[in-house]
């Protein structure tokens, strides 16, 4: 059976994947990764996902952590058994958001790291949640917590991330994408290109849902990662 490695977010941890663990077949023995908290690049964190953990990997990423995935798959595709990409991008960054991420770095440094955060919650969530203060203030406690460092740092990881598409077309694996209808961070047409470039990739919307969509719509989520899996158990 393939370990199921969950890869959280910028500047997210195992609290990103909260509602699914309970959720997901002990069989796949799943476990949450913290590369992206322990290496300065996107190649560097997919590296250690395939040196720390042996055999064929199941890796499911969201945001970022669908970045780490999509290169763990290019520098070792026989280890990957199959790739679940949830609300991620495989572009390079693009000259305008590189710019708005050099800004917050300089103020994040300066200290000002909820000056940069709050103001850009509204971002994170659907319009219906932008006021679910118990979800919101989860998700804000996870940012602050992980701290200056890590932000500026794993800011310059996504400022400088490879461009993902050049290989997806030569994936042979099973391959889940995943994103909220109104994800405005990485919007659906994203997803739409990954879906596009993987041979024979499945598309799923979910609807009433931002980019946060494991925290969001877990319900939605876990159904859908659920019935994905199913495709990796042996049968009798």
């Amino acid at each position: 059976m393939p370990t199921l490695i969950l890869l959280p977010g910028l500047a997210c941890d195992a609290r990103m994947w909260q509602s699914q663990l309970p959720m997901l077949p002990a069989a796949f023995a799943p476990r949450v990764s913290d590369v992206n908290m322990r290496h300065e690049r996107i190649e560097d964190m997919a590296a250690a996902v395939l040196r720390e953990h042996e055999g064929p990997l199941l890796l499911a990423g969201a945001s970022m952590g669908g970045m780490v995935a999509m290169e763990a798959a290019r520098q070792a595709p026989g280890r990957v058994a199959g790739l679940a990409l949830l609300g991620t991008n495989a572009r390079p960054e693009a000259p305008e958001t590189y710019a708005l991420r050099a800004s917050a770095i300089e103020l994040f440094e300066r200290g000002e790291l909820r000056e940069v955060l709050e103001p850009n919650l509204v971002f994170a969530f659907h319009p219906q949640r932008a006021d679910d203060a118990p979800l919101v203030g989860r998700y804000m406690d996870m940012m602050v917590d992980a701290g200056t460092g890590q932000l500026i740092r794993q800011n310059r990881a996504l400022m400088h991330r490879p461009d993902a598409r050049a290989h997806l077309h030569a994936l042979r694996c099973p391959v889940l994408v995943m994103c909220g209808e109104q994800d405005r961070l990485t919007p659906p047409e994203c997803s739409r290109e990954i879906a596009a470039l993987v041979p024979g990739a499945v598309l799923r919307w979910v609807p009433d849902c931002g980019h946060m969509l494991t925290m969001e719509r877990p319900r939605f989520v876990n159904a859908v990662l659920g019935e994905w899996l199913q495709q990796f158990v042996p049968l009798a």
